[in-house]
């Protein structure tokens, strides 16, 4: 656990300063422009997917500490992975970096709320007085928020530099997370297989039934197939590394980690399968 403690906040400010990197004034103001499917990647990523996942672990009797590791990985935003998927499936890439970008400074609010409401909610209290929510959101904000407008900021003074780089930057972040989720393998390589044999069912179930909501929501009252895509990928590509931040924060328990390393297993085979069926069908 000790190893996991100290590379996850440098791992992820690193991730999130890629990110940052990436983002342009555009990514901002383009929600303003086109309203409709961002609120609606929105709506669905910070209010139904936590909504779904509380469904979930109360009706497959998940036990507390893995159900809290659940909703640790349904409060996070999505990741790089979502933006570089989205393309992959022809959907709108720019929708997804916007929805990645605003979402993932906004969970410095968000996912304390959720996680902490959800604690109370499943029954399950903290050692320490100093793990609440003022002190989660601000630790986040370093480590999150911090990052990605000094990523903007470098962007802004060196964007023909920054710009021919992109895929060696999201290749970089993708290692990074690579090494904190092989970190948990090796710090918990005897009780690993328990531990995903209990989380595996209610994460597989958590990342194909809302993949599920967001498409046939989107294809209701989304402009378009390409944004479709985006919003459907958004909400079933989550940022691990984000989660496992929030677990390590909350506590000294691998166990809060378990189901964001099964769902991060799950979650690149099912977006995969998913962009092959809407390949086949639409």
């Amino acid at each position: 656990m000790e190893i996991v403690t100290k590379i996850a906040p440098i791992a992820l400010a690193l991730i999130m300063l890629g990110l940052g990197l990436g983002l342009t004034k555009q990514d901002f103001t383009r929600v303003i422009k086109t309203p409709k499917d961002f609120l609606l990647g929105l709506v669905s990523q910070l209010i139904i997917l936590p909504i779904v996942a509380f469904i979930l672990i109360k009706f497959l009797g998940t036990s507390p500490e893995i159900a809290l590791g659940v909703m640790i990985i349904a409060a996070a935003p999505g990741g790089i992975t979502s933006n570089i998927l989205t393309k992959f499936a022809n959907g709108d890439v720019a929708l997804s970096i916007s929805l990645t970008a605003i979402i993932s400074i906004l969970s410095i609010i968000t996912v304390p709320l959720i996680v902490f409401n959800s604690a109370d909610l499943i029954g399950i209290s903290f050692e320490s007085e100093d793990i609440n929510i003022t002190s989660t959101a601000l630790k986040m904000a370093l480590v999150v928020a911090v990052p990605v407008f000094i990523g903007m900021i470098i962007r802004n003074f060196a964007d023909n530099f920054i710009s021919s780089r992109t895929s060696i930057i999201n290749k970089i972040t993708g290692f990074l997370f690579l090494i904190v989720f092989i970190a948990i393998w090796i710090e918990e390589r005897d009780n690993i297989f328990n531990y995903l044999a209990q989380a595996g069912l209610v994460v597989l179930n958590l990342n194909i039934v809302m993949m599920a909501i967001a498409y046939f929501l989107a294809k209701k009252f989304a402009s378009g197939i390409k944004q479709v895509k985006c919003i459907s990928l958004e909400c079933g590509l989550q940022n691990g590394t984000l989660a496992i931040f929030v677990a390590t924060e909350i506590s000294n328990e691998i166990v809060y980690m378990i189901p964001t390393a099964a769902y991060a297993l799950i979650m690149y085979i099912t977006g995969f399968i998913f962009i092959w069926i809407l390949r086949k069908s639409l």
